[in-house]
């Protein structure tokens, strides 16, 4: 399966010679020396009381604005040599996604609580809901879905790439959904039904579960060969603590719930068998630590790979400031022969 490029756009602003900028200093020092000096004069009078009165501010306001104009000029002139960019970054992701099944037991036994999170003593279901839902956040570009069983499989997500949905649909899996037993066997066969059709490259069922296959018509080591045949990779992961482990099995009297010791069937030897066929890897997760860490060995070994392109698009800005000194340029030249025409 090749997921879809996504394409992600951003826009910066830079100059291609940004040393030029340097210049721009220039111009207050440029406008401070011609204001000392003075401009050169139109007409010559014995004394400059005759014309002091005559438009002195009109005169001001002309001057002012003119060299305005034309310092204005300049300015844009040598920001255009600095050769401004609108620079357009383009990165294409193309992932090459993996499709995984991830097939979780919810018989009773999984209500067993052998598990601690943060002091508190959590059933199997909960922790395993926890790391699954951390599991398919790290995989943002792989399509999972999810399928849970105890007598029979039950479908509680097709293969899906939006995440934010399946973890819903996640919340709602515990035990009780189907009837009890434990049909390891159909619950890989009806995984690999869901993968046959699929054209990605790698193929993955991750299966969950605390018992012994007691129930369905398909034998587990049946069901894995025929996922090996059509190339799915198979990985089991034991649940839960060995011997005898606090089931709840009521409250009492103050609302307190009741507790009892009990021992499951547990087949570990069918469980490395179906994941020798599968290709894959048999891992016991008997406490918390080792369940978040039998997820997180999963994802590291199934990486997707990603493939990012990226390229820019530049677009000079240059011409932009041209026009605009050129306009300057030209106001001033209008206005100062025109409107505030000085004297010859």
């Amino acid at each position: 399966m090749s997921i879809p490029p996504l394409i992600a756009v951003g826009a910066t602003f830079s100059f291609a010679h940004p040393w030029i900028l340097l210049v721009l200093l220039a111009l207050p020092v440029l406008a401070l020396l011609r204001g000392k000096i003075g401009g050169t004069p139109g007409i010559l009078f014995s004394s400059t009381k005759l014309v002091m009165a005559v438009g002195k501010r009109r005169r001001s306001r002309a001057g002012a604005v003119l060299a305005s104009l034309v310092y204005g000029a300049m300015a844009c002139l040598i920001v255009a040599l600095a050769r401004p960019q609108l620079v357009r970054s383009l990165e294409r992701v193309q992932a090459s996604g993996v499709d995984i099944m991830l097939v979780l037991d919810v018989s009773g036994s999984m209500t067993a609580e052998d598990y601690v999170i943060g002091g508190d003593r959590v059933n199997r279901v909960e922790v395993v809901k926890r790391v699954t839902q951390q599991f398919i956040e790290a995989r943002p570009n792989d399509r999972i879905g999810i399928i849970a069983f105890a007598g029979r499989p039950y479908l509680v997500s097709p293969l899906t790439l939006d995440h934010d949905w399946l973890i819903r649909n996640l919340d709602r899996v515990n035990v009780g959904i189907v009837e009890d037993s434990t049909a390891i066997g159909s619950a890989i066969a009806s995984a690999a039904t869901r993968l046959k059709d699929r054209d990605s490259k790698t193929k993955i069922i991750v299966l969950l579960t605390d018992g012994a296959n007691n129930a369905g018509k398909v034998l587990p080591l049946t069901a894995a060969e025929a996922a090996k045949a059509l190339g799915i990779k198979i990985y089991t992961i034991g649940a839960g603590s060995d011997g005898p482990v606090p089931v709840p099995v009521g409250k009492d009297m103050f609302g307190k719930t009741v507790y009892q010791k009990m021992v499951f069937d547990f087949d570990e030897k069918l469980l490395d068998q179906v994941a020798k066929i599968g290709d894959g890897k048999y891992f016991r997760a008997a406490d918390t630590d080792s369940m978040d860490k039998t997820f997180r060995e999963i994802d590291r070994m199934e990486k997707t790979k990603v493939e990012i392109e990226k390229s820019a698009d530049y677009r000079d800005l240059f011409p932009l400031l041209l026009a605009l000194g050129v306009i300057l340029l030209g106001a001033e030249a209008v206005l100062s022969q025109t409107v505030w025409r000085r004297l010859p």
